[in-house]
């Protein structure tokens, strides 16, 4: 079977290695322009892109697949190249490009979509984030049909991955990529043999993953601690949680829930164990921590380096 492969970051690019190691040939990859990065700045190719390159996979990057959009030409460009590329099935993960139904139309067997959620639960663009802010207890992979909405065609294969309470964004896309990988390549050998059901999504439970903004970030002290817990673990590695303290943005990687009160954003004690924050209920113990320019931080090395003491409060965003 040839496929095509539509993606961007290292989710996708973990999906990519094992459909190609499992020896579908891929003659086309489609990934998203590069972009500037690092201190410098400078362009760095996406990780599916790296990837494909290093496997003598061709690659296309085009701005936009819109025949009625911004760059119309590019967009036209890239359907003539679809339409001229053997294959029968697109698989797309995480690519950020929006696929219009002249797109979705040109695969014979249509367009698969790796799915970091148990769906209709968080479609969108975060769902690995999001889950862990709502507190859910699991989350998982569903290879869905793409239809034109967004995430709501019709379930394929789905399976479940347990959240826990410690687990970052990090830590759980470092456990489904690999589990959406294996999934992608269950449905394409079940397509191949003809035994590939489809089903509905249900109509009830349905919530949308809206995309990370770093304004999310500034930790509200107001909230109970559980709350901001989550959020800490939502937003780490991106954006990272911030808590401010003397104008300083301090970013929080790690904490935990300590019975302890105070005034929301007052620091309660300072040791090498950890820093304890005061919330509307309970208190976080911050243990990781970093500051502008500085790296990630036990809290036992981060307070000789930066003055923390009790009474301090951290400011409360407006």
């Amino acid at each position: 079977m040839k496929v095509i492969f539509a993606g961007t970051p290292e989710f996708a690019a973990v999906a990519l290695a094992q459909l190609h190691e499992a020896g579908f040939e891929i003659p086309l990859v489609l990934t998203q322009p590069d972009r500037p990065a690092g201190r410098g700045m400078q362009l760095q190719p996406s990780p599916v892109k790296t990837y494909a390159l290093k496997h003598g996979m061709p690659v296309a990057q085009p701005v936009s697949l819109r025949l009625d959009g911004k760059y119309p030409d590019q967009a036209a460009a890239a359907h003539a190249q679809l339409k001229a590329t053997e294959h029968q099935v697109m698989v797309v993960a995480a690519y950020g490009l929006i696929l219009p139904a002249s797109i979705l139309s040109i695969p014979p067997l249509g367009c698969l979509n790796i799915h970091a959620s148990l769906l209709p639960r968080w479609r969108g663009a975060a769902p690995i984030h999001r889950a862990i802010e709502a507190g859910d207890s699991e989350t998982g992979i569903t290879i869905m049909q793409m239809d034109e909405g967004l995430d709501t065609g019709p379930m394929l294969l789905m399976r479940s991955e347990r959240i826990n309470s410690t687990d970052t964004t990090g830590l759980l896309h470092d456990r489904l990529a690999p589990l959406g990988g294996e999934l992608i390549v269950d449905a394409l050998k079940k397509l191949q043999q003809g035994g590939l059901t489809a089903q509905a999504q249900p109509a009830e439970g349905m919530t949308y993953a809206a995309k990370i903004s770093k304004q999310e970030a500034d930790l509200d002290f107001r909230l109970p601690a559980l709350t901001l817990i989550r959020r800490i673990h939502a937003f780490n590695p991106f954006p990272g949680a911030v808590a401010h303290l003397h104008e300083t943005a301090v970013k929080i990687w790690q904490a935990s829930l300590v019975d302890a009160k105070g005034k929301p954003g007052e620091i309660l004690s300072v040791t090498s164990e950890g820093v304890i924050v005061a919330c509307a209920t309970g208190a976080l113990k911050l243990v990781e921590l970093q500051k502008p320019g500085g790296k990630r931080l036990a809290a036992a090395q981060f307070i000789q380096g930066f003055a923390m003491e009790p009474g301090q409060c951290f400011q409360i965003p407006q």
